[in-house]
């Protein structure tokens, strides 16, 4: 298949790799995007994805949390503008406050009914639009809740309170001081928003992003030329550190550069006067994943002008 100028220029901003290389990627992979990512990472020239450089949404970020329950949500607009818009920021507030009792159900969310108004939250988003003049979307919701303990969030970027670019919510179940958690779960939820990791350890991280890393692990590993059971334990101890560069007990704390996430959590215990088990969290960048529609600017301006 013939690969296109903006194909290459997709794969160039997801991996940071030259032209020639990317357009050798996506010939090789019949133009499959992530399948030319991950041949270029088998080589060496890509460390991985950029997904950032799909993003394509604006709108805010809210985050909330009532006693030992949190929720976040993402509210999409079209321009940035529209984000430090008040009547948008209420929406997001509100919205926000509605998704502690949504059980992370954007259907649900949608359909409850918004405060003051006799709409629902989807029929109040519609009618801001046809206030407002730009389209708008409630995108996705998530909650934690913790039967003892704490739940911590932080926003970054913020806007106003509880509102901006990115959000993280993070839950601490403990019978520890309430003071002592909340501490720690806000430095955990500003080292989430700096990380991103994938999951809070092994045991919960989706296996196939794991099969995925292990096929392109092996791959390189056979291109060594080593003997098959030097192959198996490179690929295991490439495995070992992808655990500890995505699980967050395994992390390094952003916080002082050196201590392991789970050892910090576990020498807070000392503080708090009981166990501390990290059950969860949510992390929120706005946009994230959503892929930018690419237009031909001479060609909309020749079409606007009635030029063929």
């Amino acid at each position: 298949m013939s690969v296109t100028a903006l194909q290459v220029k997709e794969l160039r901003d997801l991996t940071g790799v030259g032209m020639m290389d990317c357009k050798k990627a996506l010939a090789e992979t019949n133009g499959d995007m992530e399948a030319a990512v991950d041949w270029l990472r088998t080589r060496g020239l890509a460390k991985a994805a950029k997904k950032a450089g799909r993003v394509a949404a604006e709108g805010l970020v809210g985050a909330l949390i009532e006693g030992t329950r949190g929720a976040i949500v993402e509210v999409n607009s079209e321009t940035d503008f529209v984000g430090r818009n008040e009547q948008f920021q209420s929406i997001v507030a509100n919205v926000s406050k509605l998704a502690l009792d949504a059980g992370g159900d954007v259907a649900k969310l949608s359909e409850m009914p918004y405060p003051g108004t006799g709409r629902s939250v989807s029929a109040e988003l519609t009618d801001a639009i046809a206030k407002i003049g730009e389209n708008m979307n409630l995108r996705r919701t998530a909650s934690i809740e913790v039967k003892d303990g704490v739940v911590a969030s932080y926003v970054h970027n913020t806007v106003k309170p509880g509102m901006g670019k990115l959000g993280v919510i993070v839950g601490l179940e403990s019978t520890g001081d309430k003071a002592v958690l909340a501490a720690l779960g806000k430095q955990l939820a500003m080292h989430i928003a700096n990380t991103s990791p994938l999951s809070v350890s092994p045991d919960d991280i989706d296996q196939t992003v794991v099969a995925r890393e292990r096929a392109i692990f092996a791959e390189q590993a056979r291109e060594s030329g080593k003997p098959a059971e030097i192959i198996d334990k490179m690929v295991e101890g490439r495995v070992r550190k992808f655990y500890e560069e995505v699980t967050l007990l395994a992390q390094i704390f952003v916080i002082d550069g050196e201590t392991k996430v789970g050892d910090v959590v576990k020498n807070t215990e000392k503080d708090a006067g009981a166990p501390i088990r990290v059950t969860g969290f949510v992390r929120y960048a706005l946009g994230d994943g959503i892929e930018k529609t690419e237009t031909d600017f001479a060609a909309e301006v020749a079409a606007t002008a009635g030029v063929r």
